[in-house]
């Protein structure tokens, strides 16, 4: 099914992608080595509660933007377009991009 061509890019590309994954692991294994070195177990667990907590800030706002997107963007630009495809003669799809545009422009002007 797969010409041998594909087979190879294939292939080189997952040894490239290892390669990088198992360069990103040395550093991840260097800055380990460093902190259990200079600030033991106790560092090491502070590390980990550090970078947990900056996980759970990045991942809350990434939810947040989505969530404003969803709720002042993606919702009234779809009732727009359904609004929209009652009153002018073009379909709800044909109206969705211009609705989007819309309400992308008014959540911009309005901040």
């Amino acid at each position: 099914m797969l010409d041998g061509k594909l087979v190879s890019q294939i292939q080189d590309i997952s040894r490239q992608a290892g390669a990088t994954a198992e360069q990103y692991s040395g550093v991840f294994g260097s800055a380990k080595g460093f902190i259990l070195e200079n600030f033991g177990q106790s560092g090491l667990i502070a590390a980990y509660i550090a970078v947990a907590a900056l996980a759970v800030f990045l991942i809350s706002r990434l939810a947040k933007i989505t969530f404003s997107t969803l709720k002042y963007m993606i919702i009234p630009a779809a009732a727009l377009a359904f609004v929209g495809s009652f009153f002018l003669p073009y379909s709800f799809f044909a109206l969705l991009p211009v609705t989007v545009t819309a309400s992308s422009l008014i959540l911009l002007f309005k901040g």
